[in-house]
This record gives C-alpha cells, structure tokens and sequence, in this order.
C-alpha cells in the first residue's frame, strides 16, 4: 500500500492556532487530515490531496494534487458566494452547508475569518456568542 501524504506540521500548526482560540474547541486526528471540533461536531478539517487520495476531496476540489484543502461550515449569502466563487474554493457534494477550500497561497486572514464562521455555525449559542 502507497503511504498517504498528510497535511503539513506548520499548516496543522497555523490552523491550530485559529481553532483553538476558540472556545471549548479541541483538535483531534481525522479518518484522513486533522480536524478541529466543538462538542460534537467539526468546524473545520484539513485534509492533504494527493495522487487523487482521497478520491471524493479530489473530486469535490477538481485536483489530483498535491494541495492541502481545508473543509468549513458556510450559511445563507456566504455559502451561495463561496459555493459559486470557483477557485481557490469549491463545494463538496457530501454535506449541504460545506465549503472547502485550497490553502495553497491561502489568504490567512480569510482563513480565520472562514473558520470563526464555521465555528459560530455549528457551536452551542452559549458559545458561539463569545465570538467577535
């Protein structure tokens, strides 16, 4: 069996730092990638593309690779804008409320804002509502 690339150290690092700023927020390895987590459910997961593996991201992000993708929750006018913006985002077919995104040359400002969005979409009010 090929070995699967996994996501970078220094962008698991970079995003770590955003997630858990947030509150309650807890890092965990995925079925492939990382993924960051309030309660139950995932705000955000990083996943490394490469050699078409995994399939389903590497067809929802239109890539063989390598590229590392960052997946997020989207609502209303800002899933519809993400959803149809065409690259360096794309939308997986698997949920109805996410959105991903290549992080190569990512703009690490949208990044954070995109992920206290997702955070906010998903967390407990009592939570989501310390949230700037």
């Amino acid at each position: 069996m090929t070995a699967r690339r996994d996501v970078s150290p220094a962008v698991v690092e970079r995003l770590a730092a955003i997630c858990l700023a947030l509150p309650e927020a807890r890092e965990e390895d995925a079925w492939t990638g990382v993924r960051w987590r309030v309660g139950s459910k995932t705000f955000a997961h990083a996943v490394a593309i490469d050699g078409s593996w995994p399939p389903a991201y590497a067809r929802a992000a239109g890539t063989d690779g390598p590229v590392t993708v960052l997946t997020f929750h989207a609502a209303g006018e800002d899933l519809a804008a993400l959803a149809s913006m065409g690259p360096p985002f794309f939308k997986p077919v698997w949920a109805e409320t996410i959105v991903g995104m290549v992080l190569d040359d990512a703009d690490w400002g949208e990044v954070e804002e995109l992920i206290s969005d997702s955070y906010r979409a998903v967390a407990p009010r009592r939570l989501a509502n310390r949230v700037e």
